[in-house]
Parts: C-alpha cells; sequence; structure tokens
C-alpha cells in the first residue's frame, strides 16, 4: 500500500527567523498517527534567515543528518568540530551518550535551506561522532546515489542503523526506477519540484509512506530533487 502525503498536512511553525516544517510529531506540533515511521523520527524542512541560527543545544541518542538545499550553515560542537556545510552537502551527527552544537547561518544576505533528519540509533549510549561531505552533483543527476547507511560503503556517511538512505536530482522529462528489497519499509520525500511516482503526482514538501517497500518509478515533470529512505520493516 502506498500512502501518499501532502505537504500541507505537515506541521508549521514560523518564528520569523526559523520557518519549518514537521513531517513527523516536534516540538508545539504533535500528532499520535505521526510520531515516527520505522527507525525514522524526524524531517524537518528549515528555512534559516540569514545571520541567524540555533544556539548551543544538546541532544542524546541520536542519528541527525542534515541535508543542504540552499545557502549554507556553520557548526559548532561540544568535540571540538567548527565546518561550514553549503546546497549539495551532507553532515551527520551521532549524538550517542550525549552532544552539544550550534548551527548558524552566517550569510547577511541569503537563507539556508536544509533537511534535518533524525533516525533512532541502533543502540544507546554510543560515542558521539560527527563528519560531513560534499555530494559531487553528478553523482546524484537521473540517478540513484547513496548518501547515507549502515556501512558507509559508496563514500556515504555512516549512520548507526540499519539504514540506506538514497538522493537523486531528475532533470525535466528523465524518469528513473527503484527496485525495492524484500521485507523492507520506504520512505519517499520530495525536496523540491514536481514528479509523478507510480503515476501519482507529488509537488515540493510531499512524501510517500511505503509499509512494505514496492518498485517505484519516478518521472519527472520538473526538475526534482528526490530523497528515498530504505528502512527497516515498519
Amino acid at each position: 500500500m502506498m500512502e501518499v502525503r501532502r505537504s500541507a498536512s505537515r506541521g508549521h511553525a514560523n518564528h520569523g527567523w526559523l520557518d519549518s516544517y514537521h513531517s513527523f510529531s516536534f516540538n508545539q506540533y504533535y500528532d499520535p498517527a505521526r510520531m515516527a515511521f520505522s527507525v525514522l523520527r524526524v524531517i524537518n524542512e528549515d528555512i534559516v534567515a540569514p545571520t541567524r541560527g540555533f544556539g548551543m543545544h544538546p541532544h542524546q541518542n541520536m542519528e541527525i543528518i542534515t541535508y543542504m538545499l540552499g545557502g549554507e550553515l556553520a557548526h559548532q560542537d561540544s568535540l571540538g568540530n567548527g565546518s561550514t556545510i553549503r546546497a549539495g552537502d551532507v553532515q551527520r551527527m551521532t549524538a550517542g551518550s550525549g552532544i552539544v552544537h550550534a548551527e548558524m547561518n552566517q550569510s547577511i544576505t541569503e537563507a539556508a535551506h536544509l533537511l534535518q533528519i533524525w533516525l533512532t540509533p541502533s543502540k544507546d549510549g554510543l560515542e558521539p561522532s560527527y563528519e560531513d561531505k560534499r555530494i559531487d552533483p553528478h553523482r546524484k543527476l537521473n540517478q540513484w546515489c547513496l548518501i547515507a547507511s549502515h556501512d558507509a560503503r559508496e563514500d556515504s556517511l555512516l549512520i548507526h542503523q540499519d539504514v540506506n538512505l538514497w538522493a537523486t536530482y531528475l532533470h525535466a522529462g528523465h524518469s528513473l526506477d527503484y527496485q525495492a528489497p524484500k521485507g523492507r519499509s520506504a520512505y519517499v520525500q520530495l525536496a523540491r519540484g514536481r514528479l509523478r511516482v507510480n503515476g501519482e503526482w507529488l509537488e515540493q514538501g510531499d512524501a510517500i509512506v511505503l509499509e512494505t517497500s514496492i518498485d517505484l518509478s519516478l518521472n519527472a515533470e520538473t526538475d526534482a530533487e528526490v530523497l528515498l529512505f530504505d528502512l527497516p520493516k515498519a
């Protein structure tokens, strides 16, 4: 069964400096039917105003992935890491036994646009760690690119959970299939653009939930950027 979740059904909070859409219950947005899916706990689409950001704050026992769509975001954490990620970059932080970090948009003119993703780890109390990668746009162009996995294969980020996170950037008019592994679930997030998935139209921010993963056929009407989560059975 393929369930479509429309962008307009997401939670929404506009704090002035932060405009955020929540695919799952988060902060003041609560929906008991959308607490999580498999090990996927959070997908927030965030737009952070210039010169603003998140001050130092703690996390524990969560795998946190930041997927940059536009602008830039500076990161600092209690492990001593400091970096700036930009459109096309992906960042992974294992909060584990505890980490404190800050994320700031240091641009004075351009908003930062990102997806913040949280996954529950395979076990609690992991040693905190951090990494980021620049993903060559050609690796995603009209094909699937593995950007995060449990074994860091294909130069993907390492995540401490049995998840494969794929991304693609489809040019208008292009098609791409995904052969679903058996005994798994899947979640498809359209980050931008417009496309058809197995005949169902999706607009930016829409998602597809698949408790039993099925083969997918994607057809882009406009240029479209898609994330696909191959997950343990929900």
